[in-house]
């Protein structure tokens, strides 16, 4: 009989439904609280997203998961507490997890060790660190929801057992080397991220939303028209990127949609039919790549009155030279749909932080505004090195995307697209720091939100300590003056608002909650230090009752 490979994640979770997500080692039927679904099949895997409506608003509900019904989960012997659904309340309080960039590694020395006392440490697990607190925690305390905001994975620097199963394969002095080929390695991968005892409890009853970021494919990954012609050259590259579009889409994206949304799904229903989904599921990742399909990775949730936007600002990037776009037209006209309403507070959750420190932002604009001539032809070929190298490819970099996003904000804070937001907050990740910053806005823009930038990197893959003072420097006013200087050389006008560092930045392996409460809402950063125990960076109040 086929038993859980790995599973159940509770993914979505609305006022009256939810979808729990397994993958089984052969074909069955997998029911959870009565609700049933047969298991599709991509290329010797078996999965299945159990849709289970019915539910009472606000409630708790534990339950198990069978296969044929047999029982299989909660494992035998689990020193966890029962598997809980809890449905949105349209009135209550939220409290949401958020971080980004989360190696996979063991949970024992050498790997819980600082990476400048050993190669292969990453430090302590923040999110293992959380689950271990909420085992001893009464269920009314648990974070509702939880965002992963990119680089579950790293397909471009594999753990030792993932390496192992590559060489068992293949032979690795050849190109990709040491890291990943296609979708049987990309199932490595996440087995190994997700397959620890307490992080697989935590997926289980923590509704969970993912994006994907670099080194879910590659760490320059869409950074240049150049390197995407560059890559697709490669003999190897389209068993990758196939690879890694199927396995996103198996994965974690299929669980980012409600029931309603996968019942709207073509690619979805044509899977589910399929005795084999995977020409159909490799056609569609080679037509994502190139977005010859209009596919659109983005997405909302929301918990009551709070929106969270998710933005895709990797996968489908515009870069033409001259008219760079983090987002084409078509999906930047529905994240302007998504935005509005009347919200008590929006979540803008984008892998890349929309605002970096001063002296980055700067020197990112200025990085764009060479590589599209404004130093002549030898520069710009000089600078587009120069961006691959130093990974120049956030919203500062694509300008175009930066000052539609920031006129949104103005149009969104001030009541021309609904009720103004208590608070607007950009949730991000990628950079391997955490802070806070304030947005301000021109005078007369009749901005009532108060808008934020809140980064959470990482989870667990801290920068080396001589990796650190760059990052500092790009906060200090030095660091501010000289990219300043840099952007008036290459003509880049002032942006269109401003922002101030209110915490940060912080370096540690570390995650982030924030708190909800009507209008209200609270940021709070926590770090785990060598004991696996969580400690209060700081917090910080966003916005007050009114």
């Amino acid at each position: 009989m086929p038993d859980l490979v790995l599973g159940p994640l509770l993914r979505h979770v609305g006022e009256n439904d939810a979808t729990v997500w397994v993958e089984t080692d052969g074909p069955c039927e997998v029911e959870v609280l009565g609700r049933t679904a047969r298991t599709f099949h991509v290329a010797g895997h078996h999965y299945a997203l159990v849709c289970v409506d019915g539910l009472e608003p606000g409630s708790a509900t534990e339950y198990q998961v069978t296969r044929d019904g047999k029982p299989v989960w909660p494992l035998s012997g689990s020193e966890f507490p029962p598997s809980v659904i809890r449905t949105i309340g349209s009135d209550r309080p939220l409290e949401l997890l958020f971080g980004s960039c989360r190696m996979a590694r063991p949970h024992e020395p050498p790997y819980t060790a600082l990476p400048d006392a050993s190669q292969e440490g990453v430090g302590q697990d923040a999110l293992r660190a959380t689950t271990l607190r909420m085992r001893e925690l009464p269920r009314e305390a648990w974070p509702h929801a939880a965002l992963l905001i990119g680089d579950q994975v790293y397909a471009d620097d594999v753990s030792p057992e993932t390496l192992r199963f590559i060489r068992s394969r293949r032979d690795t002095f050849e190109p990709p080397y040491e890291e990943v080929a296609d979708f049987e390695e990309y199932t490595r991968l996440y087995r190994e991220s997700w397959l620890e005892p307490s992080i697989r409890w935590f997926l289980s009853t923590v509704p969970t939303a993912m994006l994907f970021d670099d080194h879910d494919v590659h760490d320059d990954w869409n950074i240049s028209q150049a390197w995407v012609e560059r890559m697709r050259a490669l003999p190897w590259w389209e068993d990758r990127i196939v690879g890694a579009f199927v396995s996103y889409w198996i994965y974690q994206h299929i669980g980012n949609l409600s029931p309603r949304e996968l019942a709207e799904d073509e690619l979805w229903a044509r899977v589910q039919e399929a005795d084999d989904a995977s020409s159909i599921l490799r056609e569609f990742a080679h037509q994502a790549d190139r977005e010859a399909n209009g596919t659109r990775w983005s997405f909302h949730r929301d918990f009551g009155r709070t929106r969270l936007l998710a933005i895709d600002c990797r996968a489908g990037r515009v870069l033409t030279h001259g008219d760079r776009a983090l987002l084409d037209d078509d999906e930047w006209d529905w994240v302007v749909q998504a935005a509005q309403g009347d919200h008590d507070h929006l979540l803008l959750a984008m892998s890349d932080p929309f605002l970096l420190a001063p002296g980055i932002h700067h020197a990112q604009s200025w990085s764009e505004a060479v590589c599209d001539g404004a130093w002549g032809k030898v520069a710009a070929g000089l600078v587009e090195n120069l961006r691959e190298a130093g990974d120049l490819d956030h919203w500062a970099a694509f300008r175009r995307s930066f000052e539609r996003l920031a006129d949104l904000l103005v149009a969104l804070g001030s009541g021309e697209r609904g009720t103004p937001p208590a608070s607007i907050v950009a949730l991000s990740g990628d950079v391997h720091n955490a802070y806070l910053s304030e947005v301000g806005f021109r005078r007369g823009s009749d901005v009532r939100s108060r808008v934020y930038q809140a980064v959470c990197s990482p989870v667990r893959n801290p920068l080396k300590a001589n990796e650190r003072p760059a990052e500092r420097f790009g906060s200090s006013k030095v660091g501010e003056l000289i990219g300043k200087a840099l952007s008036r050389s290459a003509g880049v006008p002032r942006p269109s608002i401003g922002w101030r560092t209110l915490e940060g930045p912080h370096f540690d392996n570390q995650i982030a909650t924030l708190q909800i409460d009507g209008r209200s809402s609270l940021l709070r950063l926590e770090r785990v230090g060598r004991d696996c125990e969580l400690r209060t960076v700081f917090e910080h109040r966003l916005a007050d009752k009114t």
